[in-house]
């Protein structure tokens, strides 16, 4: 089991900045890659940025340039940088991990950008 626990979601005002942090917890050592991925009202859940454990990045076009993923393995934490946010950017944002081949999920962390 690998637990996920996000945190750095606040309300910010666009064109402002916020990282966002997820600490993983269990059988850490079988995590493979780690992502974030949101989900606004009425929309589907969809990937933001995703690392893998050799550190390759992807990102969602919509936040290229913006967002940055990046992981501490000594600390088992991955963060989400994220600059010159726009209000489309609001969502509630999940942390996952892929270990044994199964995808675990945070509780979620609320990020709100007024306009």
């Amino acid at each position: 089991q690998v637990q996920l626990v996000e945190s750095g979601g606040d309300l910010v005002q666009a064109g402002g900045s916020l990282r966002l942090s997820c600490a993983a917890s269990g059988i850490i050592f079988s995590i493979n890659t780690m992502g974030w991925y949101r989900q606004a009202p009425g929309k589907q859940r969809e990937l933001v940025a995703r690392i893998s454990s050799a550190g390759t990045t992807n990102y969602a076009d919509s936040v290229k340039g913006r967002f940055t993923i990046s992981r501490d393995n000594a600390k088992n934490t991955v963060y989400l940088q994220m600059n010159s946010l726009k209000s489309e950017d609001t969502a509630v944002y999940y942390c996952s991990a892929n270990a044994f081949s199964l995808w675990y999920w945070g509780q979620g962390t609320q990020v709100t950008v007024s306009s």
